[in-house]
């Protein structure tokens, strides 16, 4: 039986489709902290299972029977690791076989903040002798189409990751691969490098929008403490902003690149350009 956490999220979303076309939804279980969030999946047969990553107790009753888990990362940033705990203790307990664990990429090396946890929560799948594999997730091209429509309003893709490449794949690539090394007799042990196939600056992610939008937009690049202050300004919280900031902060250092194509080598073909992913984008923005 396979269990994947924050089933209700994007990528857990994502997963369960991927495991739905080889794997019976009775052998599925959606763990979630609200069950009416993923009633669609409980109608396809999916079992739902409510757990949160605070409640150790709840987490080890809903892993019940599970043979391979799928820990994707908690979005409670400053958490993560507390949490993150409770599920592999719960885990242990609940006798899984195999843990995957959705990491960041280069977490051993990286230069971006976001690492910390990510690196703890490896330290810990160590020590719990649990098998398991670590997808180390580079970053989503969603992340910057997510604000798209404000960068056609202004015309500005803003940013602090200077002339810094990134890449990015789509969510639907990595929760591909998760699915994949969830199944895998072979996954315990592995720690993937997953990104893109090609790389791209955000100068050229604003030229490619202006391309395909007819909008014209420039990526205006900002230190990271102004960029910070921008997007505090326009509403997210302090702590998201900086961790924002951040991460492109590392971009410009090289931290969101990586060449070896292991994503596309391990789903059996191309990742999704960001080029595709932007065209999809713009397709779904409301009609002005």
């Amino acid at each position: 039986m396979f269990a994947i956490t924050g089933a209700s999220g994007q990528l857990g979303r994502l997963v369960i489709t991927q495991l739905l076309k080889t794997v019976p939804a009775s052998q599925i279980v959606a763990i979630v902290r609200t069950p009416s969030s993923v009633a669609d999946l409980a109608a396809q047969g999916v079992q739902v299972r409510q757990a949160d990553y605070n409640q150790a107790d709840a987490v080890q009753a809903a892993l019940q029977g599970v043979q391979r888990l799928l820990l994707i990362s908690s979005s409670e940033i400053g958490q993560r690791e507390a949490q993150h705990r409770n599920v592999i203790q719960a885990a242990k307990a609940a006798g899984v076989q195999l843990i995957a664990y959705t990491s960041l990429l280069h977490a051993d090396s990286t230069p971006l903040a976001l690492a910390k946890e990510h690196l703890a929560t490896e330290q810990m799948l160590r020590d719990s002798a649990i098998p398991h594999a670590v997808l180390r997730n580079g970053w989503y091209t969603e992340n910057y189409l997510a604000s798209l429509a404000t960068a056609l309003q202004h015309g500005a893709v803003l940013g602090a990751a200077g002339a810094g490449r990134i890449s990015s794949a789509s969510r639907e690539d990595y929760a591909t691969a998760a699915a994949i090394v969830l199944k895998a007799a072979d996954a315990a042990g592995k720690v993937l490098e997953l990104a893109g196939d090609d790389s791209y600056s955000l100068s050229e992610l604003a030229a490619e929008i202006s391309a395909q939008s007819g909008k014209t937009v420039q990526y205006q690049d900002m230190p990271t403490a102004a960029y910070q202050a921008a997007l505090e300004s326009f509403g997210l919280p302090a702590g998201f902003a900086a961790l924002l900031a951040d991460s492109d902060e590392g971009a410009s250092k090289g931290g969101l690149f990586d060449d070896s194509r292991t994503l596309s080598q391990l789903i059996g073909r191309a990742t999704t350009p960001f080029q595709t992913s932007l065209k999809q984008a713009l397709t779904a923005l409301p009609a002005a």
